[in-house]
Parts: C-alpha cells; sequence; structure tokens
C-alpha cells in the first residue's frame, strides 16, 4: 500500500514568490549577520588593544551586536519557516483516509436519558 496516494484531478498552485524567499534566505543570513556584526568589529579597531579591550563602551556594543545578530537569525528562520508551509500547501493534495470506513451514513440517534 503506498502511503502517499495523490487525489485524482487535483491540480497543484503553480510556484509564487515562495520560492524566491527560500533562494534569496541564505544570502540574506550572512549578509545580515555580516552587516550586523560590523559596529562590533569596528569598535575593537577604533580601540587599542590595551585595557580599552575590556571597557564597559565595548562591551554594550558587543552585546548590543550578538543580540541583533541573534534577533536577525530568528527573523530569517521565521521567514523560512513561513514560506516552506506556502510551498508545502501549494503543493499535490494527498488522500488522507485510503481505507473504506465502516460506519453508518446516518449518525445514530441519541440514547434517551
Amino acid at each position: 500500500m503506498n502511503a502517499f496516494n495523490r487525489l485524482p484531478g487535483f491540480v497543484p498552485t503553480p510556484a509564487g514568490r515562495e520560492r524566491d524567499v527560500l533562494r534569496l534566505l541564505p544570502r540574506v543570513l550572512v549578509f545580515g549577520t555580516l552587516v550586523l556584526a560590523l559596529p562590533s568589529l569596528a569598535a575593537r579597531t577604533f580601540f587599542a588593544a590595551g585595557e580599552a579591550a575590556a571597557s564597559a563602551p565595548l562591551q554594550m556594543v558587543d552585546i548590543l551586536a550578538i543580540s541583533l545578530v541573534v534577533l536577525h537569525w530568528t527573523i530569517v528562520l521565521t521567514v523560512a519557516i513561513a514560506a516552506f508551509i506556502v510551498m508545502v500547501m501549494k503543493g499535490p493534495a494527498y488522500v488522507a483516509d485510503g481505507y473504506p470506513v465502516e460506519d453508518s451514513e446516518t449518525p445514530d440517534p441519541p440514547e434517551p436519558r
């Protein structure tokens, strides 16, 4: 028995913008991460490597950059999940119950109390 029986006569919806979004997401992830990490890298190059490396402003810039990178990754993951769901939903329809149901056509009358 085949677990994936396609529904006869169903016409799948053509692919749309979700495919473009899925193709673009790896580049958005990499370049967005680099852009959001630039302030931290720039702060490290402008400050001396001595005592300023452990300074509070530099640590604050690092914390802000890390939090923005994690937020960016979360947004990219959420968009990827949404685009994947749209892509799957536009695909072919499958028969969920491919076995005969041994139930009556009309429900039984309710029992008196």
